[in-house]
């Protein structure tokens, strides 16, 4: 029968009740906030989804197994607090008011949450880009979930049901571990959201009728959350958490974990020491007992620091000591990515942009420093710096003390994470329009001698400008939120702090506290805030890390196009025949065929084959160290003329590089540089003619002594004279080589074994000059123009034909 609220010898107003937390202030407590949770907070979200939310069409609600658990256990964990309810009515024992008032508010409130389980299983709102549970579903099973782990905190109590002495015990130990594992199980579905569409369903729906191209949706689908592709993230962040083959390495990391844990212990006695000294000037100890626990005091506060952003000595070490671990993780971070890239395909290096891929790898290199960091050496402490406090407050004062601290920090992690998760929007905004306006100016600096040409000045820099602009009302946006965020978190701490001493202030008036309990309790809670005010800023940071290496990651899952066969062996050079095998109409322009010989790309149908081997199944190292190129748009390394040619092969000594260039005839023209062989070449060669640019690519490949040799319009920018006096270095560059020259002056192949005539894509005429002038075709239309114009290279509307020539020398 129902005799009173609570039991005898408990009252409500007591929370604490030998050694653990009184039944009758828990189970009052707990439905109270469920409750509170499931019907206020769900109700306004149920209006809103009826009024602004639109029914989903059934192809959109996929069927999961894992959905109907969710609600299966939903129904039982209701299911249980009836039967708990009436076991207690029928056992014919004392029934407190308390219990019956914790089984009817948990079956309400879990009535309300299965509700809203059904409701967002069936309806969203429209505008709704996020996927996922609703915030107050989810944090519905995590209060429910983190109440049942508090009963761990009452261990020691008699009375709980820890003993299992009784059969009323072992009920309710049963009952409880039914709720401890369902509400679990619920909390860690409902992150992953089994019965709700994995993407937005307005971008299902556009995607559906059609209405948006994939890039566009795709890019909706990953602005959804930074935590998108966590498991990825973390993968392709493992390597770079443990420094492998490096044992003094490894020894400074395990260190600086110990370091980490000496300063959580350091934290706990720094208030208690603190506490021991008020209470001994209080009680009039002894000098030298004072004398001892003020010393002990002061040196804590020196391996802990001064507070308020100072470290302490233990600090101060265990970051000293981390610096070569940082350096090693950005080094390797660095020279991965940047091997990665050059693994790429020439495709997707055409189609970059360079500015861009700089800004991901600057920020994506320091975020992962930064990550690291952040989370080994804030969030982990700081969440243990919290537990322990729980803890010690429970422990040493009161449930009520644990109490405060337990809300508010829930609390503040709470909205600490929604309002940052709210703002990743703005964030990500504002890295875009970064990158936008630094891509502006690094392509406008590039194409400097274009901006003159055309007195584009202005142009360049209003365009400049609104990007700038465009970045600062991202920026505005970011900036705004994190001013509200940081207000947010003010107040809970001020809140919890104003509670907690004002209680702890009454315990001391009241004679049941000393006053260095309450030293203790304000030196705790502000040293505890101090880290916790940070939290906020770690885990934005740790999110703006995740942002920032969007981009680079990116970069790291871009796939090598052109790769070597599994066991390719080396290409065994003997006669340099080169055979194209029905090769079809993507690989017949005329530096196609060239790109395609050194596999910047690879065939999609036929082969291509050196001395009867198919070049896709050799190593692309030895594929291309016996053949040498002189591209059309030489491109020079920001660098000395010297270090430039010598890039052919990086080996040869100074006279070698010499003789290279007096034989490419450009050795007078750089004696004549004050410098000489030391004169700078500006970035991408600007500071050199297109014809000097042009002789130092033919000096590199002479230094480079290919067996096989390209020449795409190799003499394009050259003058006649010029043309005349490199040409007999070129013959005998190319003697006993097989050579393929595309050209358009025709004057520079005269010589070839064979001539290709190219016209739209197809072979029209093939042989030699001889044979090719007596046909009368294209190519003697060509030659007839050529000898009769006094410049060779005067421009056209059209492209004429193009030629590429074979020869061998023998």
């Amino acid at each position: 029968p129902l005799q009173s609220y609570c039991e005898a010898s408990a009252s409500i107003s007591e929370a604490w009740l030998e050694g653990g937390i009184s039944p009758c202030f828990y189970f009052t407590l707990v439905p109270t906030v469920l409750l509170t949770l499931s019907f206020f907070f769900g109700t306004f979200h149920c209006v809103c989804y009826r009024r602004y939310g639109t029914e989903m069409e059934p192809k959109f609600v996929p069927r999961s197994r894992l959905y109907g658990l969710q609600l299966a256990v939903s129904l039982l964990l209701l299911l249980q607090f009836l039967g708990g309810l009436v076991w207690r009515a029928a056992g014919g024992g004392e029934l407190p008011g308390y219990v019956v008032l914790y089984g009817l508010l948990s079956m309400l409130g879990w009535a309300w949450a299965v509700a809203l389980l059904r409701l967002e299983r069936r309806r969203v709102l429209v505008r709704d880009r996020t996927r996922g549970h609703s915030t107050v579903l989810l944090l519905f099973w995590a209060v429910a979930f983190s109440a049942e782990n508090l009963a761990f905190v009452s261990w020691a109590s008699p009375y709980w049901w820890w003993g299992l002495e009784n059969t009323q015990q072992q009920v309710e130990f049963s009952l409880w571990l039914m709720r401890y594992v369902g509400t679990g199980t619920l909390f860690f579905l409902g992150l992953k959201a089994p019965g709700l569409p994995r993407r937005p369903y307005m971008l299902l729906i556009n995607e559906d009728e059609r209405d948006v191209e994939g890039g566009t949706a795709g890019a909706l689908l990953h602005a959804s959350s930074t935590w998108h592709d966590f498991g990825q993230k973390v993968r392709l962040l493992v390597p770079y958490m443990w420094p492998r083959g490096s044992m003094l390495l490894q020894g400074l990391v395990l260190l600086c974990l110990c370091l980490l844990g000496l300063e959580r212990v350091i934290n706990v006695f720094v208030p208690i020491y603190y506490k021991n000294i008020v209470n001994e000037l209080t009680d009039g100890s002894s000098w030298k007992t004072l004398a001892t626990t003020v010393c002990v005091y002061v040196l804590l506060k020196f391996l802990q620091g001064g507070g308020a952003g100072a470290s302490g000595f233990v600090s101060n070490l265990r970051s000293f000591l981390w610096i070569r671990v940082q350096q090693y993780t950005n080094r390797v971070v660095q020279v991965r990515l940047f091997s990665h890239l050059h693994s790429l395909s020439l495709r997707w290096h055409l189609g970059r942009r360079t500015g861009d891929v700089l800004r991901s790898i600057d920020r994506g290199t320091s975020s992962i420093n930064s990550l690291l960091s952040y989370i080994v050496f804030s969030i982990f402490p700081t969440i243990a710096d919290i537990v322990i406090s729980i803890i010690y407050f429970i422990t040493y004062f009161n449930a009520w003390f644990g109490l405060i601290v337990f809300v508010c920090m829930f609390l503040y992690l709470t909205l600490t994470i929604i309002i940052t998760e709210w703002r990743t929007k703005y964030r990500r905004d504002m890295n875009t329009q970064d990158n936008n306006a630094k891509s502006k100016a690094v392509d406008s600096l590039l194409n400097f001698e274009t901006v003159k040409y055309y007195n584009a000045e202005n142009y360049e820099v209003n365009r400049f400008e609104d990007a700038i602009l465009k970045y600062q009302i991202s920026e505005w946006k970011t900036q705004a939120s994190l001013a509200f965020l940081n207000q947010t978190q003010n107040l809970i701490i001020g809140s919890g702090l104003l509670a907690g001493s004002l209680l702890c202030a009454y315990f001391v008036q009241e004679g049941k506290f000393k006053v260095g309990d309450f030293v203790l309790f304000g030196t705790y809670i502000i040293q505890l805030y101090t880290p916790l005010n940070w939290f906020g800023t770690y885990y934005r940071m740790i999110q703006s890390s995740f942002i920032d290496m969007e981009s680079m990651f990116k970069l790291f899952t871009e796939e090598e196009e052109v790769k070597d066969a599994v066991n390719a062996g080396n290409l065994l050079y003997k006669l340099g025949k080169v055979e194209f095998e029905n090769v079809g109409q993507s690989g017949c322009g005329k530096s196609t065929i060239l790109r395609l010989l050194f596999r910047f790309y690879d065939v999609q149908g036929g082969c291509i084959r050196i001395d009867g081997q198919d070049i896709s199944k050799v190593k692309q190292v030895s594929l291309r160290a016996h053949i040498g190129v002189v591209p059309q748009d030489t491109v020079l390394f920001n660098d000395n003329i010297r270090n430039n040619i010598r890039y052919g092969r990086i080996s040869a000594s100074d006279h070698e590089v010499e003789e290279a260039a007096i034989a490419a005839d450009i050795h007078e023209k750089i004696q004549t540089f004050p410098e000489g062989f030391d004169t700078q070449v500006g970035e991408r060669g600007l500071k050199l003619s297109g014809g000097e640019k042009q002789r130092v690519a033919i000096a590199r490949t002479i230094l480079k002594a290919p067996q096989i040799i390209l020449l795409d319009e190799a003499t394009s920018a050259l003058d006649t004279q010029t043309e005349r006096n490199i040409q007999a270095s070129l013959t005998k560059v190319c003697s006993n080589r097989t050579t393929i020259v595309v050209a358009h002056r025709l004057s520079t192949i005269i010589g070839a074994n064979q001539i290709l005539v190219l016209s739209d894509g197809q072979i029209a005429e093939r042989g030699r000059h001889d044979e090719l002038l007596a046909k009368e075709g294209l190519y003697c239309d060509m030659w007839m123009k050529q000898q009769q114009a006094q410049d060779s290279d005067s421009a056209s509307d059209t492209e004429p034909p193009s030629v590429t020539a074979g020869h061998r020398s023998h």
